[in-house]
């Protein structure tokens, strides 16, 4: 298996095995794979889509390049909301507190900005004192005494999220 047949496979508007996308998330991880590769694939499938299966396929793989959060782990069940990023950061600063307020807790990891913006998480560090680079404990604690907490990815988790969205940002 390699990359260039991967590309070449989605580019031609064909199904991509499971094996072939855990593959393409392994190596772009790992950083076997070159960015103008990785961008290659990504364009082809922005151009031809992704069935359900490879959806899922390339959500789970993206989610156990690294460390997972289990919050249960540490007794706490959470909310979480995602998106792709956008401008002026109308959802998370605003749902966030409202769902918390409802009693549901919620772990929100945001990003920095894309494009002409800045992202959430370089609002929040604008703010003389706050902390958005913490650890998962610190998380923990800060959810379980206020009910929500907004951080930064760490190196570990979903790297190749990170990886992925670096290259949209270039």
């Amino acid at each position: 298996m390699n990359i260039i047949e991967i590309i070449e496979k989605k580019r031609d508007k064909k199904e991509l095995s499971t094996e072939e996308i855990y593959y393409f998330v392994a190596n772009l991880t790992n950083g076997k794979i070159p960015d103008y590769q990785i961008s290659s694939l990504l364009m082809a499938i922005c151009i031809n889509s992704l069935s359900e299966r490879e959806t899922f396929d390339l959500s789970y793989a993206m989610t156990y390049s690294g460390d997972v959060l289990d919050w249960e782990k540490v007794g706490i069940k959470v909310t979480d909301k995602h998106s792709t990023g956008g401008v002026a950061d109308t959802t998370t600063l605003v749902l966030a507190p409202l769902v918390t307020a409802c009693s549901l807790p919620v772990v929100k990891l945001s990003g920095r900005g894309l494009g002409h913006t800045g992202g959430t998480i370089d609002k929040l560090e604008s703010i003389p004192g706050f902390k958005v680079d913490i650890s998962i404990e610190k998380a923990a604690e800060l959810v379980k005494k206020n009910g929500m907490v907004i951080m930064s990815q760490t190196a570990d988790l979903a790297p190749a999220d990170k990886k992925m969205y670096y290259l949209r940002d270039v």
